[in-house]
């Protein structure tokens, strides 16, 4: 029975490599995949999923309108054996739930990557309904400066101090964000202070 699956982790953890890893794995074996990205991810130019070790696959871009099941349904063939969705922190509700449908109703599996949270520690709201939904959730473990587990991403600014304030998404890397374990983010982010998100 095909099932969605949500591997996550903290940035810079390699869910793009290890995304592009288990579709190079099917194709090897003759089957074909279908590989999602968000669309506002435009640092590459292209439509693929890069990773920091220069791994890279064709993608189709999503945004928020975009509809998973009608996409895959399309183009469902018989090789066709695997959906891989990178950034999947960034998907809506009713796509989670569009993914279940792919597959429940289409018998393919779904595999996704992204964080959980944002800079300020609030979750994504693809993120919370992948966590509630999805049927396998699987870490991806990073590390912290300290050598502990890192879970939180902090934005930072060019001076590597965290900044507290601005959008929920901005696109960036280590240039952008920095991963680091609870007791070192607490210490830049004060959670108690965080509004929460409507």
């Amino acid at each position: 029975m095909a099932k969605l699956y949500f591997y996550y982790s903290a940035m810079n953890a390699g869910k793009s490599t290890t995304l592009l890893q288990s579709s190079y794995n099917y194709k090897e074996r003759g089957m074909e995949t279908l590989l999602f990205a968000p669309q506002f991810d435009n640092r590459f130019g292209t439509p693929m999923i890069y990773s920091r070790i220069g791994l890279k696959q064709e993608a189709v871009l999503f945004d928020e309108n975009f509809d998973f099941f009608e996409y895959v349904q399309k183009h469902k063939t018989d090789l066709l054996k695997c959906i891989l969705i990178d950034e999947a922190n960034f998907l809506k509700k009713h796509q989670v739930a569009q993914l279940v449908d792919i597959t429940k109703k289409l018998g393919l599996p779904v595999l996704t990557y992204g964080i959980r949270t944002d800079f300020l520690g609030e979750p994504f709201e693809g993120s919370k309904y992948l966590l509630a939904w999805a049927e396998e959730l699987i870490e991806i473990k990073t590390i912290c400066h300290c050598g502990r587990k890192a879970t939180m991403n902090m934005r930072i600014d060019a001076e590597g101090k965290a900044i507290s304030h601005g959008d929920q998404i901005q696109v960036g890397g280590n240039e952008s964000y920095i991963s680091l374990c609870m007791l070192h983010f607490s210490e830049q982010i004060d959670l108690c202070k965080v509004p929460a998100l409507r």
